[in-house]
């Protein structure tokens, strides 16, 4: 099964996958509200504005993992997300990104290594990954890596779709 295969469900419990996003590269990003990292949400929706006419989509994957910085419900999600930030990227149902109850997507993701090598368990909120078009995972970026950082901006121009 590819990664873009792998069953998903939108945040309001709608069935999904990445096939979603076929033929646009994606950033897909663990997030939570209350987390010191949540204004990397400004960032990731510029990125979000700035490219999707070519083919471009951040993804976010709400998680409760680390420090209960994520504990809304779906709504209360949504709300935050677009009044607090104008979050217009979408969103998935809230899953685990590490442990046992470790969502398949995120079994295949933490596969791939960072800039340094080092693969594995998702460290904290807004873990980053680079998906090109074709559903290969092109980079892994790590929390305190802001989303217009410039390796990150120059990753993704270059897997923008032809």
């Amino acid at each position: 099964m590819s990664i873009q295969d792998i069953p998903l469900n939108t945040l309001d419990g709608k069935p999904a996958s990445l096939n979603d996003y076929e033929g646009k590269a994606i950033l897909l990003v663990n997030v939570a509200s209350r987390c010191g990292l949540t204004p990397q949400y400004e960032g990731l929706e510029r990125l979000h504005e700035r490219y999707a006419e070519r083919g471009f989509s951040v993804v976010g994957v709400p998680c409760n993992q680390f420090g209960g910085q994520e504990p809304g419900t779906a709504d209360e999600i949504q709300e935050f997300c677009s009044a607090t930030y104008g979050v217009t990227f979408p969103l998935l149902q809230k899953i685990d990104v590490n442990g046992e109850g470790r969502h398949p997507l995120y079994a295949e993701l933490t596969k791939t290594p960072d800039a340094e090598g080092n693969d594995g368990d998702i460290q904290w909120n807004f873990e980053k990954f680079l998906i090109g078009a074709d559903g290969v995972v092109l980079r892994r970026f790590r929390p305190r890596t802001e989303p217009e950082a410039p390796e990150v901006v120059e990753a993704i121009e270059a897997a923008l779709p032809a």
